[in-house]
C-alpha cells in the first residue's frame, strides 16, 4: 500500500489542487471566494493528503471553526473530498480525524457538516466517526436535493478538562490563524 502524506495547507500555491478535487468529486458549485474565505481564515483546519512520491493531492478537507451564537466553540466541515480511485483506503476518516483533533485542542465543543441524504458512503463515515444525524434539511443543495445536518460533540481533552471556556486555547491563537468572523447568521456555504 502506498503510503500517504497529510499535511496542513500552506497557501495560495494549494488552492487549484483544492479545487480540482473539489469541483470534481462535490455536487455544489463554489466560486473561489468561498475557498477563499475557509482557507484564509482558517488555514490551520485544512488538510491535504498526498500519495508519497506526487505532487498531486488525492484528498482535501476544509473548515472553519468560530463562535455560533456567542454560547458554543463550533467547527464546521465545509467541505471533503477523495478522489474516486483513493476512496475506501481510510483518507477521508484520517482528514476528518486530523482536523477535528486541530479542533479539539482550540476548545471545539462540536463539530457540525451537511451532506445530502442518499449520500451513504458519506453518512456510513461519518457516523462510523460520532457524528449523528440532527435534522433533514429539505432542497438545501442548489440541485434541489435535501441534507442532512450531522454533529459530533467533542469532548474537552484531559489537559482543558478542568479550565473554565474562556481559558481554553481559541481558535485564534495559533500562529497561521487570522481573525474569526462571527457566526451568528449561520449561513452555511455548502
Amino acid at each position: 500500500m502506498t503510503d500517504i502524506l497529510y499535511r496542513q495547507y500552506v497557501g495560495e500555491s494549494d488552492l487549484p489542487h483544492i479545487m480540482a478535487l473539489v469541483q470534481s468529486e462535490l455536487s455544489e458549485p463554489y466560486v473561489i471566494y468561498t475557498y477563499r474565505y475557509f482557507l484564509h481564515q482558517w488555514p490551520q483546519l485544512s488538510f491535504l493528503a498526498i500519495p508519497a512520491g506526487s505532487s498531486e493531492p488525492i484528498g482535501v478537507i476544509v473548515c472553519k471553526q468560530s463562535m455560533h451564537k456567542h454560547a458554543s466553540n463550533r467547527g464546521y466541515i465545509a467541505m471533503l473530498s477523495v478522489s474516486k480511485s483513493w476512496r475506501k483506503r481510510g483518507v477521508a476518516s484520517t482528514l476528518v480525524k486530523r482536523s477535528v483533533e486541530v479542533m479539539r485542542r482550540h476548545g471545539v465543543d462540536e463539530v457540525v457538516l451537511e451532506t445530502e441524504y442518499d449520500n451513504a458512503p458519506a453518512l456510513s463515515l461519518y457516523e462510523s466517526l460520532g457524528f449523528i444525524r440532527e435534522k433533514r434539511l429539505y432542497r438545501f443543495y442548489l440541485n434541489g436535493k435535501d441534507a442532512f445536518r450531522l454533529v459530533l460533540a467533542v469532548p474537552p481533552s484531559e489537559l482543558d478538562r478542568d479550565l473554565p471556556h474562556y481559558m481554553k486555547l481559541s481558535p485564534t491563537n495559533t500562529i497561521l490563524s487570522y481573525s474569526v468572523a462571527s457566526d451568528d447568521d449561520e449561513v452555511s456555504y455548502r
